[in-house]
């Protein structure tokens, strides 16, 4: 198991990255996260949801993602209470204070989904979350220790030195352990150095003199790191479509409204990969820029909250602006119901009960209800007739005169809706710019070519992790950790 002294310090990146070399000297690996709280999430295989990152370490594996990775998934809903999902289906909202109290009855669940993975793997590697060391939350852990110690795991312990106090953070984690937790710790690895290796030498000494744990590893800043999804929202400060002036002299303008519970945002990596394609996540205070080509709606994991967030800040306002200048308007899942007439959650599915209007560029209307809707799909686009691959993650169902005009065909029904002169379009279909063809023909609509091979890319970004790892960290004695337990 590999823990962390924090949240995002690399834990998912290594988790990924361990996987595709294991899988490389031909073991049978998978990954597994016991508990997860992101709104970036995947379909399995078998029909559930589960984490982006335990679906990209999957890939990283060689195998289909599957429920039983990451078998209990919080999704944020407001700041102090959730969805619940476990193994994969839906089991309905929850506070945090209640939360603490469920864990425990959670932990078989947890467990039964560990030895399935188990049963049919060489090698399990298992992510923690957060860091061991808030003892406050101890009490009926799941995630990390608590976990462990049920599992009958040993840990290794990550720390971050880009953050500054990396010492510090290690060696007061393992202080703040139990004695039986401590027992569990095999070695540590030191995580996003940058410079001369050799200039940390006497840091590794120390840390390893002080917690007694043997130093597994210094790993370099690996450059490609913001080219994989990332886990959840912490990672949207670090992404190469943040504000930046380094897009300049790109082709198309596109403009995304940073929503406080944006959901399933790996949408925009290949739209940001493009070199064509200059990509903006606009944070809050600040306006949509008027010089942009298109504006993105990007899904949400409260869509009534968001939408009064859109127009609390203003944006409402700038995308009515940008539609009257002829700018395209786009929206994914709850990006496409703010588009509509009005969105309807009488049963606080969502958050607390209730409707509002919402923007007024689609004749739709959407009603949230009960049974949400997985799963992995084909289609077509309606106007270039180019493939669609991707996934529906949604509870909505909207109806209105513009679904006549369906942005997609899939499995010869009409999916979305589309204005009369075509400017504003939305769908339920996450991953749609994932695939080559369709976002090739997207941007042909502009006058760019494209010769990008997204998803080919990310495959050769995990080999390169798979090797990167492979020169900086003592894989022997990992797995010597894990066999000899």
């Amino acid at each position: 198991m590999l823990q962390g002294t924090g949240s995002d310090v690399g834990k998912s990146l290594l988790v990924a990255g361990l996987a595709r070399a294991f899988n490389g000297r031909g073991l049978r690996v998978r990954p597994f996260k016991p508990q997860n709280m992101s709104n970036n999430a995947a379909v399995t295989a078998d029909g559930g949801e589960i984490g982006r990152a335990q679906a990209l370490q999957a890939r990283a594996c060689g195998v289909p993602p599957h429920s039983d990775m990451n078998p209990v998934l919080l999704k944020p809903q407001t700041d102090i209470g959730a969805q619940l999902v476990v193994q994969g289906r839906v089991e309905g909202n929850v506070k945090a204070a209640d939360y603490h109290t469920l864990k425990p009855a959670l932990l078989p669940r947890v467990l039964e989904s560990f030895k399935h993975l188990g049963e049919q793997a060489d090698l399990v590697l298992v992510e923690g979350a957060g860091s061991p060391a808030e003892i406050n939350l101890r009490h009926g852990d799941i995630a990390n220790m608590g976990f462990a110690e049920a599992a009958d795991l040993p840990v290794v312990l990550i720390g971050d030195i880009d953050r500054g106090g990396v010492i510090a953070s290690l060696v007061g984690t393992v202080a703040l352990l139990e004695p039986s937790e401590r027992q569990r710790l095999r070695g540590f690895i030191v995580n996003k150095f940058r410079g001369d290796p050799a200039l940390f030498a006497a840091g590794m000494q120390e840390i390893a003199t002080r917690t007694g744990l043997a130093p597994l590893g210094l790993v370099p800043w690996f450059m490609d790191a913001g080219l994989l999804p990332a886990e959840d929202a912490a990672g949207l400060d670090s992404r190469s479509y943040a504000l930046a002036d380094s897009a300049a002299g790109r082709t198309i303008k596109i403009v995304v409204p940073r929503l406080p519970r944006i959901a399933n945002f790996d949408d925009l990596d290949p739209l940001a990969a493009e070199p064509s394609v200059r990509l903006e996540l606009i944070p809050p205070g600040w306006p949509l820029p008027g010089d942009a080509d298109i504006v993105l709606l990007p899904g949400s994991k409260a869509t009534l909250a968001d939408l009064a967030s859109l127009r609390e800040q203003g944006w409402g306002i700038d995308i009515q602006a940008h539609v009257r200048r002829g700018g395209r308007v786009i929206g994914l899942c709850g990006g496409y119901q703010m588009l509509g007439q009005r969105i309807v959650d009488a049963q606080g599915i969502e958050g607390p009960a209730g409707s509002a209007p919402g923007l007024g560029l689609l004749a739709i209307e959407t009603v949230l209800a009960t049974g949400k809707v997985l799963r992995e799909l084909r289609a077509q686009d309606s106007l270039s007739g180019a493939a669609v691959t991707g996934y529906e993650m949604h509870i909505g169902r909207t109806t209105g005169p513009d679904t006549g005009r369906p942005m997609l065909v899939l499995d010869g029904r009409p999916e979305g809706a589309a204005s009369a002169d075509g400017r504003v379009a939305g769908c339920y279909v996450h991953g749609l710019f994932g695939g080559d063809a369709y976002r090739r023909a997207f941007l042909a609509g502009f006058g760019v070519a494209s010769d990008l091979e997204f998803e080919s890319r990310i495959e050769a970004i995990l080999d390169r992790l798979a090797a990167h790892l492979a020169l900086s960290l003592d894989l022997d004695r990992l797995l010597e950790i894990a066999r000899g337990w």
